[in-house]
């Protein structure tokens, strides 16, 4: 359309016509403004392995030989039509970058979402298989692909809030100061000033050595006329486990994703509304209530009571969310070099002197053997590593990503320091690399701290919150 000015020639004449153009542009202006719309879209994909995989875990993987329950990624993806991110929250123990690539190699080809803008994590149940295998690689990267691709053709106009809300009772640290030191022998012939799961009620403990984060946050996405259509929710929660040996499971991460439709009021008969639970900060948190005697419990019916539990907590906070129909979305990236702890002389010698022993010999630690195993890989590999870091943007809110099983403080820090009105992390996050304890947790030992639980240097922690604070500095930044 062209638009013709005549030559005015009174003061009056003039005036009346910047009048006149200030209206055209202001009433253009706002009209770009409302022509602005937020998409989403959802989906689901199954990812369960065969059976014959093997469970891992645990120190000794054992052959997948039944399916309590299918396992699955959910990806949720927002386009507010400037730019697009996505989350995609995967039923794994933790998969690897090499296959986290994979699958945005797929979908850089197959669609225009920017794969640098995807957030891909593992839940870390503990009832998958490991993602690398032979058999599961290209699989899990074909079948995260296709759930991304799903959820881009699901978009539709949707409207976005977010929020948060405590439930201490299901966080318990797991690092335990105690007064008995055989609780505390390590596999390297020394003792530690904490245990990893100690005996549970007993005498000798003294107190946790860190904190929890009860904080559930969550992001809710409904259609225009408020229909739901999916829901990512954050834990600092390890995982819940009690299953059935040789059984796969996605744990309570499954559960609650199955729970929480139902009771933000989805139904069947709806387009699938897709329920989504990512791990926050818990490399040092579990279920595991330390200072009381367990309690037996048949299968599964410990992850059912903390899933039902959650999800009802997230669903009653979702009924105070204020929801958007269009908010800023970013997303940034960095790449970090670390160092890998190499095991010196000493150490060698003494692992030596641990595999030169026959198998019923005394032990000092009954995974020593284990441990001699684990340091002697990274003696032979690697003197470096290079992980990826991520910030996502909605709006005032802030979602971290951190390739490791990350302690409980690491992310407290986080969201204190995060330049936004809200922040949670998801951790296991485009790869895994081991435990991320900080500076002064590696001071006390315990397992998380192990050199083979443990890979990258001592400070790593500082390095990568120095650097997502950065990434979170450029996102709010930006126009």
């Amino acid at each position: 359309m062209t638009y013709k000015f005549s030559r005015l020639e009174s003061r009056g004449g003039i005036w009346g016509a910047s009048f006149c153009l200030f209206l055209f542009v202001f009433s253009t202006t706002t009209t770009f403004a409302a022509d602005k719309v937020l998409k989403a879209g959802a989906a689901t994909s199954n990812i369960t392995p065969p059976l014959g995989e093997y469970i891992v875990g645990g120190f000794k993987p054992f052959p997948a030989e039944n399916v309590h329950d299918e396992l699955h990624a959910r990806c949720l993806v927002l386009d507010n039509g400037e730019t697009k991110i996505a989350f995609v929250i995967c039923d794994n123990l933790g998969i690897t970058v090499d296959v986290f690539q994979a699958a945005r190699d797929y979908i850089k080809a197959e669609t225009d979402l920017p794969p640098e803008n995807i957030l891909m994590a593992a839940t870390h149940t503990h009832s998958a298989t490991r993602a690398s295998s032979s058999k599961y690689h290209d699989f899990l990267a074909r079948r995260i692909a296709d759930c991304v691709r799903c959820a881009m053709e699901n978009r539709e106009p949707a409207r976005i809030g977010w929020g948060g809300v405590d439930e201490p009772s299901e966080v318990f640290n797991r690092r335990w100061y105690t007064t008995n030191p055989d609780f505390c022998k390590n596999p390297f012939g020394g003792v530690d000033k904490v245990r990893m799961n100690p005996p549970r009620g007993n005498a000798a403990l003294v107190k946790p050595a860190g904190p929890i984060d009860p904080e559930i946050s969550f992001i809710s996405v409904q259609s225009l006329d408020g229909r739901p259509l999916a829901l990512l929710a954050n834990y600092s929660l390890h995982y819940v486990g009690g299953v059935n040996k040789g059984e796969i499971s996605a744990d309570y991460f499954g559960i609650f994703s199955e729970k929480i439709g139902p009771l933000l009021g989805a139904k069947p008969e709806d387009p699938p509304f897709v329920g989504m639970l990512s791990n926050g900060t818990s490399g040092d948190i579990n279920n595991i209530n330390f200072q009381k005697p367990g309690k037996r419990m048949a299968a599964y019916e410990k992850m059912n009571q903390v899933a039902e539990l959650v999800a009802r907590r997230v669903a009653d906070a979702c009924q105070q969310v204020k929801y958007q129909t269009w908010v800023p979305l970013g997303a940034a990236n960095a790449e970090l070099t670390l160092k890998v702890r190499k095991p010196d002389a000493a150490m060698q010698a003494y692992f030596k002197k641990v595999m030169a022993q026959p198998e019923g010999a005394e032990q000092h630690h009954r995974y020593e053997r284990n441990y001699a195993e684990r340091v002697q890989r990274l003696l032979e590999g690697p003197d470096e590593i290079t992980v990826i870091l991520q910030a996502l943007r909605i709006g005032d809110l802030t979602v971290a990503a951190i390739p490791f099983e990350t302690f409980c403080e690491i992310g407290l820090e986080l969201k204190e320091k995060a330049p936004f009105e809200d922040a949670f992390t998801i951790e296991l996050a485009n790869g895994y690399n081991g435990y991320l304890p900080t500076p002064e947790q590696h001071k006390l030992g315990g397992y998380e701290t192990w050199m083979g639980t443990n890979r990258v240097q001592l400070d790593a922690s500082d390095k990568i919150v120095e650097v997502i604070l950065d990434l979170m500095r450029k996102l709010k930044s930006q126009p």
